[in-house]
């Protein structure tokens, strides 16, 4: 089951909406707004997200993390044992995190 978290209450962010739905188990489409993570998602670009661990992730993986009290959609920038590097596609380091904070995996990017 696919859940599209486009829309939703105004106090729930696209964000919240989509860890809810992950922690379930299921599969979520988003369409983040922002620049940071040109040119592999642009604003407003649709991407599906799958349920993850935050174990099994690659250098490269686009992933839904909160860092920091923040949550991006940006990619793990490197590893060390079960610490994720998490940064965008613009050289900006966000930090380190544990496997848990890890809700979702970007599987699908449809630009425009």
């Amino acid at each position: 089951m696919v859940v599209d978290v486009e829309r939703g209450g105004a106090r729930m962010s696209w964000a919240d909406r989509a860890k809810e739905a992950l922690r379930r188990g299921e599969t979520v489409t988003v369409r983040p707004r922002g620049h940071s993570m040109r040119p592999k998602v642009h604003d407003g670009d649709l991407v599906t997200l799958e349920p993850c661990d935050g174990t099994g992730l690659v250098v490269g993986a686009i992933v839904l993390v909160r860092v920091g009290g923040n949550d991006y959609l940006h990619l793990v920038t490197a590893l060390d044992g079960k610490r994720i590097q998490i940064g965008n596609n613009l050289g900006r380091i966000n930090g380190w995190v544990g496997p848990s904070a890890v809700y979702g995996r970007a599987v699908q990017i449809d630009h425009g």
